[in-house]
């Protein structure tokens, strides 16, 4: 994605570590957001073509998220991070995504109780409405509205927060509402080896000791360059939407939480705590967006009633498209 907003951030390059200060500001040409949008739409739209009319192989999906979550995500992490200037308004990133599963859980599980929901029920929605897709939906639709250093800001929410809260939280309420028992060291081992999570790691390191030589930079950010298309690509080959009974009432009140009240609540906690600049407007972009794939994966896995997990999947991967830009309007 070539636009205004990666030429002023590899303006940078020259220093290896530019700051991303409160004051930054970003002026980005209309063509430089309209055209990564358009290419998001349109990489979504072939995945929902493909898989609807071109039978493509089995497997084709689980493939290219291997890619995606093993070759392209660390090197899109490994190319940003030695960049990248840390200050302390970050722990506001981290905290909001934690904050999206917290508060799920503390309100779903009072409500769907008093609406008489099953706890598969309330399973999935505390899980796939506590989780936000801030990789795969959150990088493409970050890099289109705030360029390469809103991206850069967006990898510590998707990292060191979301992440965090999946393989934490996440595991919890799976094992919690499907009746299984979480085991720690399973849940430490799946952090700790996550390669986006080593390459976050590995990438603080480079950036201390001055960055990587310009022929490894450049490389790598071809080879991250990859994760837009094929991310979306393959979301739109699993995208499902298929309201059923009874779905309706659990799918709006998920997604009002997902995509309007978190996000609300994120930038209140960010005001009422001295945050601002790009740091506030990643942190509360990406608590805006949709839910995340894994998350449905997961419910499926332990059985918390999945065609309801998917249906909210799908309806806030349509609904984030308008609603994320949105979000960015309204922050400025």
């Amino acid at each position: 994605m070539a636009s205004a907003g990666a030429s002023a951030f590899n303006v940078g390059l020259v220093h290896r570590r530019p700051s991303l200060s409160n004051g930054a500001r970003f002026c980005i040409p209309r063509v430089s957001v309209v055209t990564p949008l358009i290419l998001l739409m349109v990489c979504l739209a072939l995945g929902v073509l493909v898989a609807r009319y071109a039978h493509p192989p089995l497997g084709l999906a689980q493939g290219l998220n291997w890619w995606v979550i093993n070759i392209a995500l660390p090197a899109l992490v490994l190319e940003l991070i030695p960049r990248l200037h840390f200050e302390w308004q970050f722990w506001f990133l981290v905290i909001s995504q934690y904050g999206v599963m917290i508060g799920a859980a503390a309100l779903f599980h009072p409500l769907g109780r008093r609406l008489g929901w099953s706890r598969g029920r309330i399973g999935a929605v505390i899980l796939v409405c506590g989780l936000g897709n801030t990789s795969f939906m959150g990088y493409p639709l970050l890099e289109a509205l705030r360029g390469r250093e809103g991206l850069a800001v967006g990898v510590i929410a998707d990292q060191l927060g979301c992440f965090i809260a999946l393989a934490v939280g996440g595991v919890i309420v799976s094992a919690i509402y499907s009746g299984a028992q979480p085991h720690p060291r399973d849940v430490a081992r799946r952090v700790l080896l996550f390669p986006a999570f080593l390459a976050l790691v590995t990438g603080i390191v480079v950036g201390q000791l001055g960055g990587w030589p310009d022929q490894a930079d450049a490389i790598l950010k071809r080879i991250g360059e990859t994760l837009t298309p094929l991310a979306l690509f393959s979301v739109g080959l699993r995208f499902k939407l298929h309201f059923g009974d009874g779905q309706l009432l659990p799918v709006a009140l998920g997604l009002s939480w997902k995509l309007l009240l978190a996000p609300l609540l994120t930038l209140m906690l960010g005001w009422a705590t001295g945050v601002g600049g790009l740091t506030l407007t990643i942190g509360v972009m990406q608590t805006a967006m949709a839910p995340m794939i894994s998350a449905a994966i997961l419910a499926d896995q332990h059985n918390l009633e999945p065609p309801l997990a998917n249906t909210i999947l799908g309806a806030g991967i349509l609904l984030s498209l308008v609603t994320v830009p949105l979000w960015n309007i309204a922050l400025g």
